[in-house]
């Protein structure tokens, strides 16, 4: 059998953690440069805030029902998000433990005997909720689609407390694919879900379940669909798998706080993030062989005709891999001048490194000089302070002073996990 643990409305629930004035209240959370709500609690859904909707357009709502509003705070974010899926892994061992995206994770329960598994499910509520402060709700079922669906039934009724659904027999299957829409179901996006509907006259779980492989094969996309349909008919076709330790490319990518148009800007924003970019890197011990950055144009005509801004690219390969900050951000800052246009505004950039080779495995350039260790001391100097210190209170000049492009987060909390200086007073 197969679970799966959701946090529920996680980021509301983490700024309530630390404010328990607002349990049961409606509370959101807004996207970076405050823009567009991208968590909402249970109550703030009744109330008809909509999930990724303009911020502006959802004012009105906030204003009339009071509605506490937060700027994204991801340092609070990741840290407690890392502590539930530590006590998953204390609960039940690294090995049955898969992290599936900063709020979720799939655990391997064929360990536990059938009729333990409700109570096996509840404990793990209740641990998880008492070490960390965070509720979540448990879908269990014998696959990972089916404990999705059971997870979706689960969090139906929040207010009971009773966020565990356990699918064990082939009745309680049935019937929840039944109650589940197309749409809902993992691994159906939403013009599949509409080409379901229209086509094929697939308005439910249950009736996509029905169909025969050879048509799942053909109508949703070969190996993939037939996966899909093994799994709703209890196959496990998709395995428990291992955490992604390092990772194929990096990228750091922010909006700024304010249009920018300014080429130095551009070029403080590009040297700041491929800094960030260039400390992953490190921390997983590679180097990059190529390193893309692009910006986002400013989108015109914003209250009239929504347009996506233009988005333009550029990249090199460095002739010498390298994790090395200074060695990075060169050619980084080098290339905006072939992609700025000036008298373009613009809201976005980011840098992504790729061709990701371990730094104690480089392979040398006939034509270039090797360096003794790639600065290898000065950058784990750097990074250590950084750590301790926060803030990149360390860091090089091309990546500015003022930072005055710096995206917005007028209503972030304190980050009450990861700063000293901002830890939570009891009186």
């Amino acid at each position: 059998m197969k679970a799966i643990v959701d946090c529920n409305s996680f980021y509301c629930s983490c700024e309530r953690l630390f404010k328990p004035h607002l349990d049961g209240k409606p509370v959101i959370v807004l996207s970076n440069n405050d823009g567009c709500i991208i968590s909402r609690s249970h109550e703030a859904k009744k109330f008809g805030v909509e999930m990724a909707g303009p911020y502006f357009k959802a004012k009105p709502i906030i204003e009339k029902f009071n509605i506490a509003t937060f700027s994204s705070n991801y340092n609070l974010y990741g840290d407690l998000s890392w502590r539930v899926m530590e006590t998953l892994r204390m609960l039940l061992g690294k090995e049955n433990v898969e992290v599936y995206s900063v709020d979720e994770a799939f655990l391997d329960l064929s360990g536990y005997p059938p009729d333990k598994l409700q109570e096996v499910a509840k404990n793990i509520l209740e641990t998880v909720e008492m070490w960390t402060g965070i509720k979540v709700s448990i879908g269990v079922a014998p696959t990972k689609v089916l404990a999705k669906v059971a997870n979706r039934l689960s969090k139906k009724d929040q207010s009971t407390k009773q966020c565990v659904c356990v699918l064990d027999t082939e009745d309680k299957i049935i019937e929840a694919l039944h109650a589940t829409p197309i749409g809902d179901i993992w691994g159906v996006g939403r013009q599949y879900a509409e080409k379901l509907r229209d086509q094929y006259a697939v308005f439910t779980g249950l009736d996509l379940r029905n169909k025969k492989e050879e048509w799942a094969k053909t109508v949703l996309g070969g190996v993939t669909g037939i996966r899909l349909l093994k799994e709703l008919k209890g196959e496990t076709a998709n395995e428990m798998e291992d955490e992604l330790i390092n990772k194929k490319m990096i990228m750091t990518t922010r909006m700024f706080g304010s249009p920018v148009n300014k080429i130095s800007d551009i070029k403080e924003a590009i040297a700041t993030y491929t800094s960030k970019a260039a400390e992953k890197l490190r921390r997983q011990n590679s180097a990059a062989n190529v390193i893309s950055i692009f910006i986002v144009a400013k989108q015109q005509d914003y209250m009239s005709n929504f347009k996506r801004g233009q988005s333009v690219h550029a990249h090199t390969t460095l002739s010498l891999a390298t994790s090395c900050t200074n060695d990075l951000i060169k050619p980084a800052v080098n290339l905006v001048d072939e992609i700025f246009s000036k008298g373009c505004s613009y809201k976005k950039a980011g840098v992504m490194l790729s061709g990701l080779v371990p730094d104690n495995a480089i392979q040398t350039n006939i034509f270039e000089e090797t360096p003794v260790n790639h600065n290898r001391k000065l950058m784990s100097m750097i990074d250590n302070i950084n750590f301790s210190m926060r803030d990149d209170i360390l860091k090089f000049a091309a990546s500015g002073t003022t930072r005055d492009w710096k995206m917005r987060q007028e209503m972030r909390s304190n980050r009450y996990t990861t700063r000293w200086e901002e830890l939570r007073e009891v009186r």
